[in-house]
């Protein structure tokens, strides 16, 4: 293997670090945004046989560029087959053959419930964010979930003002009581560490920090009284090899799409 990378963005190493967690033949339903990105990522370096799903539609999705939206025709253009949006939710996620699901979140609570509906109050919210989409039925159904999502109070919220995907509920066995089929978020992944759910309470502990980061900065930019592991370890650095295939595919995303650089969209669930 080659030789780590010396420099690299916080951005960067939480997406070289979601995208790690995509074992090679996994079918995974992506998220658009950084979701996106970091199943991508993967597909071209340490997982060349995941089979990446859109609700769309596109099924064995192997796009040059990052999509715009579900509806990007390159989607299509170079996926294996597609089929229609009913089939996706009806065959393949309520079937149980989704393996993760890969989303993206406004704001998550401690149980790593997520909110992309509103903030403030539901009837005169401060800000109305982009909605569900399908990601409360992935959240739901998918065998396990990935968040990722850039850490800060805004972000990582005591209270949601409103759960628009489940993760654990209130804790504890909550998910399961509510017959909840899939086991939930399995990680949040942020630009300052990883959080993994407890495996009683599930309430979500930092189990990983990424290099550079100290714990005070991740319980500084955590809503609640963040719980660190005593088994915490350190994020392995991205390797040369990761950073170059992310580099070049943002930066052709950012060409085909006519934009001055290339940038991430931080949000994009389903």
């Amino acid at each position: 293997m080659d030789a780590p990378a010396v420099d690299f963005t916080a951005t960067e190493i939480m997406t070289v670090a979601a995208s790690r967690l995509l074992k090679d033949g996994t079918v995974c339903f992506v998220g658009i945004g950084l979701p996106s990105t970091a199943a991508n990522l993967a597909r071209l370096t340490h997982a060349p046989d995941v089979v990446l799903i859109y609700e769309s539609g596109p099924i064995g999705a192997k796009p040059t560029v990052l999509p715009l939206s579900i509806g990007d025709g390159e989607l299509a253009l170079a996926a294996d087959t597609v089929v229609s949006t009913p089939e996706i939710f009806r065959y393949w996620l309520q079937g149980a053959r989704i393996d993760v699901g890969f989303l993206g979140a406004a704001q998550v609570d401690r149980f790593a419930n997520i909110n992309t509906t509103v903030i403030g109050d539901y009837a005169n919210p401060k800000v109305r964010l982009p909605g569900a989409g399908g990601a409360p039925e992935i959240a739901s159904q998918a065998k396990e979930v990935f968040i990722v999502l850039k850490q800060s109070t805004k972000a990582f919220v005591n209270k949601l003002p409103f759960i628009t995907s489940a993760g654990y509920l209130d804790g504890g066995d909550a998910r399961e009581k509510a017959g909840i089929p899939g086991k939930g978020p399995a990680a949040v992944i942020t630009d300052l560490g990883i959080l993994t759910p407890d495996p009683v309470t599930k309430e979500l502990t930092l189990t990983s920090i990424h290099p550079g980061v100290t714990v005070e900065q991740v319980k500084g930019a955590t809503g609640w009284d963040l719980k660190v592991s005593p088994d915490l370890t350190t994020t392995a650095v991205p390797q040369t090899h990761e950073l170059e295939a992310l580099r070049d595919l943002l930066a052709r995303t950012a060409k085909a799409h006519g934009q001055s650089g290339g940038g991430q969209s931080a949000g994009g669930e389903g």
